[in-house]
C-alpha cells in the first residue's frame, strides 16, 4: 500500500524511488475472549444443563403422569366448634353513685 498523503503519479514511468508500505494486522474473526462470544457459549451451555436436569427429574419420578390417579378417599370428620362460657359479671353493691359538681359557673359576689 502506498502513502495516502502522496498524490498519484501522472506518468506511469514517473514513480518515486521509495514507496512506503503500511501493514495492518487484523486478528482472525471470532477468536479469543475479547470478541464477546465466550459468554454466549457459557450461557447456552448452562441452559442446556438446566434443561437436562429438568428432563431427568421429570422422567425419573413419573413426571406429569404422576398426578393422573384421581381415586382418592378422604374422610374429614371434625367436631363442631363451641365457644367457651363467658365469665359472669360480679354482683354490684347497691350504692348510690357520687354526685359530681355542676359544670355551671360559680355565682358572682
Amino acid at each position: 500500500m502506498t502513502d495516502p498523503n502522496m498524490p498519484p503519479p501522472r506518468d506511469p514511468n514517473d514513480r518515486p524511488e521509495v514507496v512506503h508500505h503500511t501493514t495492518i494486522n487484523n486478528p482472525p474473526p471470532g477468536g479469543g475472549g475479547g470478541g464477546g462470544s465466550g459468554w454466549i457459549g457459557f450461557l447456552v451451555g448452562g441452559i442446556v444443563v438446566v434443561l437436562i436436569i429438568i428432563a431427568v427429574v421429570m422422567l425419573s419420578n413419573g413426571g406429569l403422569d404422576a398426578g393422573k390417579d384421581t381415586n382418592v378417599d378422604i374422610d374429614v370428620d371434625l367436631p363442631t366448634p363451641t365457644l367457651p362460657e363467658a365469665p359472669k359479671m360480679p354482683d354490684m353493691p347497691d350504692i348510690e353513685p357520687p354526685r359530681l359538681p355542676s359544670p355551671e359557673p360559680a355565682p358572682a359576689n
